[in-house]
């Protein structure tokens, strides 16, 4: 009965944050963390709760699908996971190839038309996995409706010295001038393939950091970012929800944010030196703002 309710509430919640949701991020990136206690918790061992943390991935891919969000990127192997005891890596290493084959053949994943593809140092990983990333980015690699990053032997140190290696190497070799190191030749190299900046990260388990993930694009593009105390294997789509909320807000007070500060420019400045200096910069003031004798009247 107590269950029955719960499941009640939840679900009348989730009604509730959904007519809340007005817009949702482009890309979201997540640190599905908890899958060992959540397994500890229950008694078993750690191979069970990346097995039931590997389900939470397939609900949130769907949840993003519904959603209409464009990229998902979840962290599923770090460099640091390489220190994990072998049998452990190896389990992993077992679920990953099994369910790149699952997600590459899964009917749900062809009708939303969803692209997989890996990031990170992966020729590091087993030749088992590696031949699994390569089948589910073949069968996949038509779609562009919503992209499923998977993260494996990534980190993100790791990343910017690998591409900061490469750019050396080009300009050493006269492949690449000086000049030319630019945010674009950094991106470039960084993934194969374009990625979104992250507009929001989510990490599970309750520790308040982002773990070297995706700083090019989520620390660069300022993304917002969503703390829970769930374990991943228990991460529920009131939870995801509530992250997007929060994006929302984030996103709410940065407009807000550059509104006043396009403001207290045009006032420094004078409407029309501070409108050419704002078109300038590439930073036009926002719809809808009122000519600065009207804003500084509004504002007594």
């Amino acid at each position: 009965m107590r269950d029955w309710i719960a499941r009640g509430v939840r679900a009348v919640y989730e009604r509730v944050l959904r007519r809340e949701i007005s817009g949702v991020p482009t890309h979201v990136a997540i640190i599905q963390d908890g899958n060992r206690r959540y397994a500890r918790e229950q008694g078993a061992e750690a191979k069970r709760g990346h097995e039931a943390g590997a389900e939470t991935t397939e609900q949130v891919l769907e949840w993003c699908a519904d959603l209409g969000i464009e990229e998902l990127t979840i962290y599923a192997f770090s460099t640091e996971n390489f220190d994990r005891p072998a049998a452990e890596r190896e389990h992993l290493f077992d679920l990953l190839t099994e369910k790149l084959y699952e997600f590459a053949d899964s009917d749900r994943i062809h009708e939303e038309g969803v692209r997989i593809r890996a990031l990170g140092q992966t020729h590091r990983v087993p030749e088992r996995v590696q031949d699994a990333i390569a089948y589910a980015r073949q069968q996949t690699a038509a779609y562009d409706n919503l992209t499923l990053n998977v993260a494996i032997a990534y980190g993100g140190r790791a990343a910017l010295l690998d591409v900061a290696q490469d750019v050396a190497d080009g300009v050493a070799t006269g492949d690449l001038e000086p000049e030319d190191v630019d945010v674009e030749a950094i991106e470039s190299r960084l993934y194969d393939g374009e990625l979104r900046d992250v507009d929001l990260i989510v990490r599970t388990g309750g520790d308040e950091r982002t773990s070297n993930f995706l700083p090019w694009h989520a620390n660069g593009n300022e993304a917002a970012a969503f703390f829970c105390t769930p374990y991943w294997p228990e991460f529920s789509k009131v939870d995801f929800l509530r992250a997007i909320r929060t994006y929302e807000a984030r996103e709410a007070s940065w407009r807000q944010t550059r509104t006043q500060r396009a403001l207290a420019l045009v006032r420094a400045l004078g409407e029309g030196r501070g409108r050419r200096v704002l078109d300038r910069l590439g930073e036009s003031l926002p719809d809808g703002t009122e000519p600065i004798e009207e804003a500084e009247s509004s504002a007594d």
